[in-house]
């Protein structure tokens, strides 16, 4: 009875340390960030010119056209031309779509292969010529002027894995500002924060610019789902950093309304208890090869969602009560810690009008992803695509958004 008393408290003590890194963690990057020397602007840097490296960008789009049009746009005003664009046009109608650039390769794979992964596969066989570097994107997104041009930059510095900085294109509604508050918060604790300390930074399944011949050795269990994560766990063990490019901006659709954000967050709850294993060999590779990168990168993945998160320290704050009142005080100040740091990042961090203000909303997120837990099973069968409807075009963005 002994034993099992003191493995309780053990396992007691265990839940709460792990909780509370997650809490901390944030905290203690942004106050690493405030003293860290901040790098000048790579897009003052002449070196960016440079158009040696001719850069294959591939969209993947699925069974709709509509945005296809204004993401070549934006590749067709981009200010360094060295690039191929593979659009493939997976069991799409692509009548109208017809491009002189001979920059634009379209593609339109037979039969269907109603997947992402084979998608990207099918763009690679169709290569028109050879490329050192590869950038993958959503057929929703759109790119900045400069894209190319900045991130020219890093891989001329060596980087094999660069994730771009994904801005939202749409803020006009309470639930697009919230997805856009979220993301916010994460690129900066797990993308800019670790980037400025040389530490590996977590990827999107968009915008992620990598070495040709690097994704060709990842390998896929499953090509339906979870591409972002599987992608992630193999590259952060195969480069020593994934570099995060804070200046090369791509642009992405934010859910609309409170069904569009459950049915996203499903999704998302879904592939983080189906992707559990490749987030543990990432954390035990890190703690295998002493790579703090790693560690942080396999602890974010292993990370549950932030509100079962605060829910696992609600609890453990109701247990303290009445076994350990002190740890209860500690919960209370960790937790005050964690929501004024909240506030900070993304009070300093926000690029776009209106996100800062949509923080009195956080409620409806958090009830939200609750309805979006308990339909968990739904995503096993059932992909559950975000559906897009913003179709607009870069130089709209830029007249509202600085450069």
């Amino acid at each position: 009875m002994e034993v099992l008393k003191i493995a309780g408290w053990v396992l007691f003590y265990i839940i709460n340390a792990i909780l509370a890194f997650h809490f901390l963690l944030p905290v203690i990057l942004f106050i690493l960030h405030c003293f860290v020397k901040k790098q000048k602007n790579v897009t003052d840097a002449s070196s960016t010119g440079d158009e040696n490296i001719c850069y294959a960008a591939i969209i993947t789009a699925h069974k709709d056209t509509r945005f296809i049009p204004p993401l070549v746009d934006s590749f067709i005003k981009q200010s360094y031309n060295n690039f191929i664009l593979y659009v493939v046009a997976d069991a799409c109608d692509v009548t109208g779509l017809d491009y002189s650039d001979k920059r634009v390769v379209m593609l339109r794979p037979e039969p269907s292969l109603n997947s992402k992964i084979k998608s990207i596969n099918y763009a690679i066989d169709n290569f028109v010529k050879a490329h050192q570097v590869m950038v993958i994107f959503d057929s929703d997104n759109l790119v900045h002027p400069d894209y190319l041009k900045r991130l020219n930059y890093y891989f001329k510095k060596g980087f094999k894995v660069v994730q771009t900085h994904m801005l939202s294109k749409n803020t006009d509604s309470t639930y697009a500002k919230l997805d856009s508050l979220g993301h916010v918060f994460y690129t900066f604790i797990e993308r800019q924060a670790k980037m400025e300390l040389g530490l590996t930074s977590a990827i999107l399944g968009l915008g992620i610019a990598l070495d040709t011949d690097l994704y060709k050795e990842i390998s896929y269990n499953n090509v339906i789902g979870g591409f972002d994560k599987k992608l992630q766990s193999q590259l952060a063990i195969k480069v020593k950093q994934i570099a995060f490019a804070d200046d090369a901006i791509v642009y992405d659709e934010k859910v609309e309304d409170g069904a569009a954000l459950e049915k996203q967050r499903t999704r998302w709850i879904y592939s983080y208890f189906e992707h559990f294993q490749d987030s543990w060999n990432l954390f035990a590779a890190g703690i295998k090869t002493a790579s703090m990168g790693r560690l942080l990168l396999g602890a974010t993945m292993l990370r549950p969602p932030m509100f079962l998160l605060i829910s696992g320290a609600f609890l453990m704050m109701l247990i303290a009560l009445i076994i350990k009142p002190i740890i209860c005080i500690i919960w209370i100040a960790i937790l005050l810690i964690f929501s004024i740091n909240f506030l900070l990042i993304v009070a300093t961090q926000s690029k776009q009008k209106g996100i800062v203000g949509s923080m009195i909303y956080i409620p409806l997120v958090i009830f939200r992803q609750v309805k979006s837990l308990l339909k968990i099973k739904a995503a096993k069968s059932d992909f559950l695509k975000t559906e897009h409807t913003k179709i607009i075009y870069i130089d709209e963005i830029l007249k509202n958004e600085p450069a």
